[in-house]
Formats: C-alpha cells, sequence, structure tokens
C-alpha cells in the first residue's frame, strides 16, 4: 500500500503544533521559511518515480 502524501503532511504539520503545544520551543514559521523547497523537492521526486516503478 502506498501511504498519501497529503495525510502524511497533516501528520507532520500535527506533530510540530502537538510538540509546540508539550513545550518545546520550536519556530513553526522560521521552519516553514527554512524548509519549505524540500517539500517541493520530495513532491517532484515522488512525480518522476511514480510511473516508473515496476509492477509486482
Amino acid at each position: 500500500m502506498k501511504p498519501s502524501v497529503p495525510g502524511l503532511i497533516l501528520i507532520v504539520i500535527g506533530v510540530l503544533f502537538l510538540m509546540r503545544n508539550l513545550g518545546f520551543d520550536l519556530h513553526l514559521g522560521q521552519l516553514f521559511v527554512t524548509w519549505w523547497p524540500l517539500a517541493l523537492i520530495a513532491l517532484g521526486v515522488g512525480m518522476l518515480f511514480k510511473g516508473n516503478l515496476p509492477k509486482a
């Protein structure tokens, strides 16, 4: 089974907010500003290899 990308994104966002509510000093805005290009790269790589996987 293939995981749902939007579902994984929501889980990560939820974990970040939960960590912040539990007292971890996270600057979510700064994390987003720094790491948003990584999301684009991961999405592009996923799109490249989506049709190239061998069928089992």
